[in-house]
Order: C-alpha cells, then sequence, then structure tokens
C-alpha cells in the first residue's frame, strides 16, 4: 500500500486530502507545515508527497527544493489556490523545483485521485 505524506497548514484541507486518501486505499501521514513534512519523511519516507506552497516556516517551494535535494527521485504533487498572479506563478514555479503535477485549490476529490493514480503509475517499478 503506498505511502503519501500531505503536507498543509489548513487543517480542513489537510483532513480532507488525507480522508480522501485513506478511501482510496492509501496509508497516509500528515505534516500541519513544510518543517515537519521534511522531518517526516526524513524518518520515513513516503512515495508521494503531497504539498502546499504557501504555508508559514518553511513553504512550499522550498520543501520541494529540500526534499529535491534529499531524495532526488522523490515524486511531489504541490498544490496552491488560484487566486491572483502569485499562488498561479507558484505551482510553475514548483513545476520546475521538481514537482511531478500541480492541482489549484479548489480541487475535486476526483482531481486529488486522478492525480495521484498518475503519478504512482507513471512511476510504478521505479524506485522513489
Amino acid at each position: 500500500m503506498p505511502r503519501i505524506l500531505v503536507i498543509e497548514d489548513n487543517d480542513a484541507v489537510r483532513r480532507m486530502v488525507g480522508r480522501v486518501l485513506v478511501d482510496e486505499g492509501y496509508e497516509v501521514q500528515e505534516a500541519a507545515d513544510g518543517s515537519a513534512g521534511l522531518n517526516a519523511y526524513r524518518e520515513q519516507p513516503s512515495d508521494l508527497v503531497i504539498t502546499d506552497i504557501v504555508m508559514p516556516d518553511t513553504e512550499g517551494l522550498e520543501t520541494i527544493r529540500e526534499l529535491r535535494r534529499h531524495d532526488p527521485s522523490a515524486r511531489i504533487i504541490a498544490m496552491s489556490s488560484a487566486g491572483g498572479s502569485g499562488p498561479a506563478g507558484y505551482l510553475e514555479l514548483a513545476l520546475k523545483f521538481g514537482a511531478r503535477r500541480i492541482l489549484t485549490k479548489p480541487f475535486t476529490h476526483d482531481e486529488l485521485r486522478t492525480a495521484v493514480a498518475e503519478v504512482l503509475a507513471r512511476d510504478a517499478g521505479g524506485e522513489r
């Protein structure tokens, strides 16, 4: 069963994402910010990381950069709100920093399921 680490500072969003993934049969670990997420990944790497971009403490782009530095094969999905040019631009940067997919909030449960399945399937049989 693939393990997914969800890094999101908004409790409601983090719980919703976790619940959808658990319902799909994934093992889910949650972290409330990038720093906690990085520590969790270092202790026990996940098959996939889903991270918010705009967070206090260690923000998402820095989190992606550090994850990729620690594990160049880390599979990452970045998520952020669409409002304004900032978050949308951050998602494009997330792809350049190594995210394999992006999700614009709000996203549907189906969009989440599809993104996760595609990233995990694309790399099936390979290393993290």
